[in-house]
């Protein structure tokens, strides 16, 4: 005797697990051409907060960020690309990059880094 369940299977369809893997793929493509250009912005935040405190002047405050540079593998900045403005007895330094990242074809990303060690944002003079 067979008993009939008014319950329906439900579940996800081989084109739909498909769609979902592409997108998942494209997903992941993109994180992995974005993810070194975040960790070199990240490393070179650090690189100005290291400056700022090992050194006291302008130009050993950008010697001691090429320093950081060449060790955390920083390409986009220099030490002279900092913009660095007296604040009372400290500097406040900071910088602004743009990276463009290809995608695909004519396609590509641009992201507008920015950062500084000023409380308040960018380092301006007063």
């Amino acid at each position: 005797m067979h008993v009939r369940s008014n319950s329906r299977q439900a579940g996800v369809s081989l084109s739909g697990l498909v769609f979902v893997l592409v997108i998942l793929g494209v997903l992941g493509a993109f994180g992995l051409k974005l993810l070194p250009t975040v960790t070199e912005y990240m490393a070179a935040k650090k690189a100005i907060v290291y400056a700022k405190g090992a050194a006291s002047t302008p130009p050993e405050i950008r010697a001691s960020f090429d320093k950081q540079a060449d060790i955390n593998d920083i390409k986009s900045i220099s030490g002279k690309d900092l913009e660095i403005v007296r604040n009372g007895e400290a500097w406040d330094i900071s910088f602004a990059y743009e990276k463009k990242i290809p995608l695909a074809g004519p396609a590509s990303l641009v992201i507008d880094y920015e950062a500084s060690t000023s409380p308040n944002g960018k380092a301006k003079a007063k």
